[in-house]
């Protein structure tokens, strides 16, 4: 056998192995579970919440600091996230529970994806809440954030009570504020 017909398939063996452990990170990646951990220590658990500011697909502005006085759950998402998607039906409960009162607002950032694919999603699965689509990177990189989906909940006075990793449900949500109440009345 010519050294041009081992090339070839010395380079196959090479190349097809790679190829199926990039496979394997990507689906891991795209699988997380929900609740996966916590990751407060990254943006610094009792420390303020890194600036949000920016357009909203609906038009208008958002600011976080025009938040205080409730709290407010910081999601970080793309449309083509397998648990993001999962979540996005907890993220809506939650805020239906909690948004007309005051007490808390959901926040929505797109992480890597497009603003129309965004809006879409919005349109099918619901949401009204406020969502920033447009040059989000240096929001994930503030908060800490490689992939997604990830929460950071903020308290009422600006403050970050806990990040959570991985899909969220309404009932996580609602303890780490149930926990941050009971520990600051303390």
């Amino acid at each position: 056998m010519t050294a041009t017909a081992e090339t070839p398939r010395r380079t196959v063996w090479i190349v097809v192995p790679v190829a199926v452990v990039m496979l394997l990170l990507l689906l891991l990646f795209a699988i997380r579970d929900a609740g996966t951990g916590s990751g407060s220590e990254v943006i610094g658990k009792g420390r303020l919440a890194p600036a949000i500011i920016g357009p909203t697909i609906a038009g208008g502005d958002f600011d976080l600091d025009d938040q205080r006085g409730r709290f407010v759950v910081v999601n970080f998402f793309s449309t083509t996230c397998v648990p993001c998607i999962r979540e996005h039906p907890e993220l809506v409960s939650f805020h239906e529970a909690h948004a007309p009162s005051g007490f808390a607002e959901v926040v929505s950032v797109a992480f890597d994806d497009s603003a129309a694919n965004v809006a879409a999603f919005f349109e099918a699965n619901g949401g009204d809440w406020p969502v920033l689509a447009s040059d989000t990177g240096s929001i994930a990189v503030a908060y800490g954030v490689p992939l997604v989906p990830e929460s950071v909940v903020v308290a009422d006075n600006g403050e970050v009570i806990d990040k959570l990793i991985g899909g969220v449900t309404r009932s996580q949500i609602e303890t780490v504020i149930a926990a941050y109440i009971e520990e600051s009345q303390a």
